[in-house]
């Protein structure tokens, strides 16, 4: 209401600055368009109200986000594998011997002795000479010289100059075409179907059970009775939300390799064998045969023969019989019954008992600092400039004197010398919760 009477103010008063006739038609309540234009005109001194604007401020606050950094820890499980010993058990075979008594026949030897008679010869040694002459020969040396012809080849060195053929490649550049292959990356698109699940709204119909209400019935001896009689239930539709597996068809792009052949000139380099012919001077040794005659030293042997004379004494012998005794053992066998006792061998089978150790991955988290960034929300003042109307009263005379004469004696009340001043806009409160409003512009 407020508002509606300050723009009432402020167009009279901007009519009344424009036009002081129009300003004093309309400033009353009631229009004077019927009247003579003299009879309009003032004939005293009136108050008007003169429209100021004034530029007043106020703080508006604005929400603003400023990103924050933190740190915040993250949970790594990292692979830690610990040592376990683990006793096991393997079969050990081993050898027991155990003792097994048996009866053997042991044969019991007996030695007695007879005598015996036999006829021996015994050899009669005799020594007797034999000549046995033999003729050596004895060797003679003879110093002798004799001479020893032979050829040698004695070296003679010649220079000549000797034809070098050389054979060398010379190099050919030609331009050639070339194919040359290299591999690109094609795509290609396949698709494939990928299972999804959707959900769907399907209307369920649920029975609800009716109650039960007490009635009125009578026995079969006439007596009324109150029994409680269920009411039929009725039924009610509800949509429920079910999952649904559906088909889709993904795209899928690959990139294959693919062979592509270009043909490029490439300079192509040979070499083409070419003779050079070179004259080399060559020191060349030819041998001359020589003949050169020694004298060679040399002893001859001849033997001569000679005779020795030498007696070899040897011996005879001759065999004289003669007659023995002797006595000969006799040895008898009697076999006796002995238990012995002996060791046989069994495989026994126990369990040995050894240590293992087997690595176990075990998985331990650890707290990782990770560095995020938030935006935090903050409340940012700033000046928003909005005019205010203010009504000024302002006493208007006519341009000439007045009628009555007492112009300067008009009363005024404290009402009327009050400015009529529109009440501003509180300013909202500071509050980072809630967005400030924006001003209104209108008022």
């Amino acid at each position: 209401m407020r508002k509606t009477l300050a723009l009432a103010f402020a167009t009279v008063a901007m009519l009344a600055v424009s036009d002081s006739a129009q300003a004093c038609r309309y400033f009353g309540a009631a229009s004077y368009n019927c009247c003579p234009t003299v009879a309009c005109q003032p004939t005293a001194c009136y108050t008007a109200c003169r429209v100021e604007r004034k530029t007043c401020y106020r703080t508006v606050y604005d929400r603003v986000l400023e990103p924050q950094q933190y740190t915040a820890y993250r949970t790594e499980y990292e692979t830690v594998y610990e040592d376990k010993q683990q006793t096991c058990y393997r079969m050990v075979n081993e050898t027991v011997y155990r003792d097994v008594e048996y009866t053997v026949q042991k044969p019991v030897y007996q030695t007695s002795e007879r005598e015996e008679r036999y006829t021996v010869r015994r050899p009669v040694v005799e020594t007797k000479y034999r000549d046995c002459s033999y003729q050596v020969q004895r060797p003679v040396w003879e110093n002798h010289e004799r001479e020893c012809r032979r050829t040698v080849m004695r070296p003679v060195v010649e220079t000549i100059e000797q034809e070098c053929r050389q054979t060398v490649m010379r190099p050919v550049t030609e331009t050639v075409n070339q194919e040359r292959c290299y591999t690109v990356m094609k795509p290609v698109t396949t698709y494939r179907t990928v299972h999804r699940l959707q959900g769907v709204w399907e209307t369920k119909q649920i029975q609800k059970r009716g109650r039960c209400r007490p009635c009125w019935t009578t026995d079969a001896c006439g007596v009324p009775r109150m029994t409680m009689v269920q009411v039929p239930g009725r039924t009610h539709c509800r949509k429920v939300w079910r999952l649904k597996r559906v088909a889709c068809q993904v795209p899928c792009t690959q990139y294959v390799p693919q062979v592509v052949r270009q043909s490029c000139p490439v300079q192509v380099t040979r070499y083409v064998p070419e003779v050079i012919v070179n004259k080399v001077p060559v020191k060349v040794c030819k041998m001359v045969p020589e003949v050169v005659v020694t004298k060679v030293p040399y002893r001859t042997c001849r033997w001569v023969t000679e005779t020795v004379a030498q007696k070899v004494p040897y011996q005879t012998c001759n065999w004289v019989c003669e007659e023995r005794v002797r006595k000969v053992p006799v040895q008898t066998c009697k076999m006796v019954s002995e238990k012995c006792t002996r060791k046989v061998a069994e495989c026994v089978t126990r369990k040995v008992p050894f240590t293992v150790t087997h690595r176990v991955a075990r998985c331990v988290p650890k707290q990782v600092p990770v560095t995020c960034t938030r935006y935090v929300s903050k409340c940012v003042a700033r000046k928003v400039p909005y005019e205010v109307c203010t009504m000024v009263p302002q006493t208007v005379c006519p341009t000439t004197a007045c009628a009555t004469g007492n112009c300067g004696l008009v009363p005024q009340t404290r009402e009327s010398a009050k400015p009529v001043v529109p009440e501003p806009q509180p300013e909202p409160e500071a509050n980072p919760k809630t967005a400030p409003a924006k001003p209104d512009v209108s008022a």
